[in-house]
């Protein structure tokens, strides 16, 4: 049986973590930077100095191994002598670090001692703390000597405070594996293609690959990637499956996978993640750290809390959260973390593996084979990972604050702060200037603005000393945003590349932004999934899979499967109208035919539609145009900016019985067009206007000449397959059971060319063009007569 991995830093601050829970966080240090430092110190060490030392040491708990590991930053050893040292770094003062911080740092490095004293069989080891104020460059060594003994029972202390937490984890994992080996698929039957899925996703879990899915809508690919998953789990082949999605409604969904499985027997712990904003409570809000109940003496209170949901809770979703998060008066978001790492499965955003900013520290700051990760809908992880790592700023709040600051205290303090937003706003003035002065509104360049980022990052450095030593004000609170607005900013420039382009902007209201693009991530993204032993991504598409692999980091080590669907594909009409032309020079004249095609596809079965359409602007015109000639309909249109009360109304109505067919209007790409299950007579037809290219912006077009210049690809990567995703995605709203039936009308002629026709999935081989209005009438009515019979 493989033995279960315990980080020592994880050890030490799980037991001796205590006091207070600070949300802000007031370092500008990124893990790049850290890691730059640390190998500069490193290098300082001398020719006796060993960087990065593997540390580790087995314990057997409950007839189960556990490995404690971790790695020193740096260790000396000659004949009589063993030092180690632990390097911290970030922004305040040695001396106004906390007590509780500061025997973290010290228990770490002990830990280590007592390890290494043993292994390399020395009486007693010098210990060096080194800090490194990153604001200041200011270098802090402390050093203590101790024994061998000492450290031990110093170990050992920490080892049997964690006893019973080791044995319950044990003796829950020997409960879920037994469960898990008595598991069938919670079916009766697999679904055509689903055996060879769940199949080729335990091989990936077992073999620590990387694999690209394409299971079209009915496949049941949730279930299908849960199951062999957690048969591998079983098996001891991994220990903790991340099940990142880019939607609620998703998370959901994998939700419902898992207590299909339990209501089937299965035992496992699951939780699912919910964004800070959005699971805080009321009396949380706008509420400082240091008056918040839920934060003052939270590491106090959270061991408690872990343990009752723990022995009382399986599946822990939102209400769970918070019902014990009241209970013993903790803060819900970072009591979901805490119990994260305790459970056998994590649902929740991509963000929490792939952004570089809130990625999860507590599991990815290391490889770590125990690992795996499961990606639903991972088309969407292409244009997500770019905006993860792209950051924009610009100085509309600078003024704002500043006049801000003149009514907001008489303090002294607010002089300082009022100096350094007047040297923020002379940093934006710089890199306006140029534009300004050759009558430009718009610059883009290959370089790196340093001395841009030097400047937010001094102004950051001030806000970090002159916010703790403020009390909490409306003032302060909008300081903090834009502080951490700037962060954002001076971290993503950690990865700055050959990859990035910053753009300056002078908008219409004379504001100036600057924003770092990242064109191509596909390296970050690599990095991230090297923290678990392999990752499955799946979708209903994800064609070309070339495109895939090479944009989410896996060009050489991807491994493909596609599945045709389980569907009946005759009860599927896929027709493109050769007489309409959408490119925006003929978007005019095509107007009518459009108009004409949709009233043919609704009028010829009474039933429910959805018409998807390029941008809202075209949607209006058709819609406009639709009901001038056609009063008989009802309908619907998706508006700019709906909430979800909204949302909700829009999707209700296809569940009520009109007299005449339901025809909604949408825009392609947008919230309807996928994640959304409108089954059976709910929907019987979908329209999609246009090939759906993205709108022309230099954003796309940098985009566009990155991958020329890398692959000769540019236009494909640029705008062709994200607009064919977005087509593929809305048609895909169409058939989700095998009771399903309608038509897909593609209204562009540029569909029937070979571009667009090889894009097409295996079970759109059947397409059919159509050269007029009437010829299209009469295939529509052929085709629900004919599935009639």
């Amino acid at each position: 049986m493989t033995a279960k991995k315990i980080g020592i830093r994880e050890l030490v601050e799980f037991v001796l973590r205590a006091g207070d829970l600070n949300s802000s966080s007031n370092s500008q240090n990124t893990a790049l930077e850290g890691a730059r430092i640390h190998r500069k110190l490193q290098k300082a060490g001398g020719e006796n100095y060993e960087k990065e030392v593997y540390v580790k040491r087995t314990v057997s708990m409950a007839d189960e191994d556990y490995v404690i590991d971790g790695r020193a930053d740096g260790v000396i050893q000659t004949d009589d002598q063993l030092l180690i040292e632990e390097i911290k770094t970030s922004d305040p003062d040695f001396e106004d670090l906390s007590e509780n911080t500061l025997t973290l740092y010290w228990s770490q490095a002990k830990v280590y001692g007592a390890i290494l004293t043993h292994d390399l069989d020395m009486p007693e080891v010098t210990l060096r703390l080194t800090y490194y104020q990153r604001t200041t460059d200011k270098i802090t060594k402390t050093e203590h000597t101790y024994t061998h003994e000492e450290l031990q029972k110093f170990f050992d202390g920490l080892i049997e405070e964690y006893r019973s937490w080791l044995v319950m984890r044990s003796d829950w994992r020997k409960t879920r594996n037994q469960s898990i080996k008595d598991l069938d698929f919670p079916f009766d039957e697999y679904r055509n293609g689903q055996r060879d899925l769940a199949v080729a996703v335990y091989k990936t879990v077992a073999l620590k690959k990387r694999l690209f899915v394409e299971a079209p809508t009915g496949t049941g690919k949730t279930i299908s990637t849960l199951f062999p998953s957690i048969k591998a789990m079983g098996e001891d082949l991994c220990d903790r499956l991340f099940y990142l999605t880019a939607k609620q409604s998703t998370r959901s969904v994998a939700e419902k996978g898992l207590q299909l499985m339990v209501e089937k027997g299965l035992q496992i712990k699951s939780i699912t993640l919910t964004a800070k904003d959005k699971i805080i409570f009321p009396e949380e809000v706008d509420v400082a750290p240091e008056d918040n109940p839920y934060m003052i003496g939270y590491y106090d209170r959270l061991k408690d809390g872990i343990r009752d949901v723990f022995e009382n809770e399986n599946q822990i979703t939102r209400p769970t959260i918070e019902k014990y998060a009241k209970k013993h008066t903790l803060d819900p978001f970072e009591f979901s973390l805490d119990i994260s790492t305790f459970v056998d499965v994590i649902i929740c955003d991509y963000n929490y593996l792939f952004d570089p900013i809130v990625y999860l520290q507590r599991f990815f700051t290391q490889p770590d084979d125990s690992n795996f990760f499961l990606v639903d809908e991972a088309h969407n992880l292409v244009s997500r990972s770019r905006d993860m790592y792209t950051a924009e700023v610009d100085d509309r709040v600078t003024d704002d604050l500043i006049k801000a600051g003149k009514t907001a205290s008489k303090n002294e303090d607010i002089q300082g702060i009022t100096n350094q937003l007047k040297k923020v706003q002379t940093v934006f003035d710089q890199v306006k200037l140029p534009l300004t002065e050759q009558h430009k509104t718009q610059a883009i360049t290959t370089e790196e603005l340093t001395g841009f980022r030097h400047g937010l990052e001094k102004f950051n450095t001030f806000v970090s000393d002159w916010l703790a030593k403020q009390a909490p004000t409306p003032f302060t609170s909008q300081i903090l945003d834009f502080y951490f607005t700037l962060l954002r900013y001076v971290k993503i420039s950690a990865f700055y590349d050959e990859s990035y382009r910053v753009i300056v902007t002078i908008n219409d209201d004379q504001s100036v932004s600057v924003k770092e693009l990242c064109l191509d991530p596909s390296p970050y993204l690599d990095m991230s999934l090297k923290m678990g032993r392999g990752v499955v991504f799946f979708s209903a598409t994800l064609s070309p899979m070339d495109y895939f692999k090479e944009t989410l980091g896996c060009a050489e080590n991807g491994l493909t499967l596609q599945l045709t669907s389980p569907f009946i594909e005759k009860r599927q009409n896929i027709l493109i109208t050769q007489y309409v032309n959408t490119t925006y020079r003929q978007r005019e004249n095509s107007l009518a035919n459009i108009v004409s095609s949709i009233f043919e596809m609704v009028n010829a079965k009474k039933g429910n539609y959805l018409i998807f359409c390029p941008s809202y602007k075209y949607m209006t015109q058709i819609e406009d145009a639709f009901l001038q000639k056609y009063q008989q309909f009802n309908v619907i249109e998706q508006s700019n900016q709906m909430n979800e009360e909204a949302r909700q109304e829009f999707l209700d109505a296809f569940a009520k019985n009109y007299p005449h067919s339901l025809i909604g209007f949408s825009v392609l790409g947008g919230i309807f067009s996928e994640g959304i299950d409108l089954v059976g007579d709910y929907l019987i037809g979908v329209a999609i206007v246009s090939v759906g290219l993205p709108g022309l912006s230099d954003e796309r077009n940098l985009i566009r000449d990155y991958f020329d210049q890398k692959n000769g690809k540019g236009f494909e990567y640029a705008y062709q397959l994200p607009g064919m995703n977005h087509v593929l995605q809305a048609a895909g709203r169409l058939i989700r059971s095998d009771q399903d039936a309608g038509n897909v009308l593609l209204m562009d002629n540029r569909f029937s060319s070979q571009r667009y026709t090889q894009l097409f999935p295996r079970h759109w081989q059947n397409y059919q063009r159509v050269y007029s209005i009437d010829q299209l009438a009469k295939n529509v009515q052929e085709f629900w007569q004919n599935l009639n019979e």
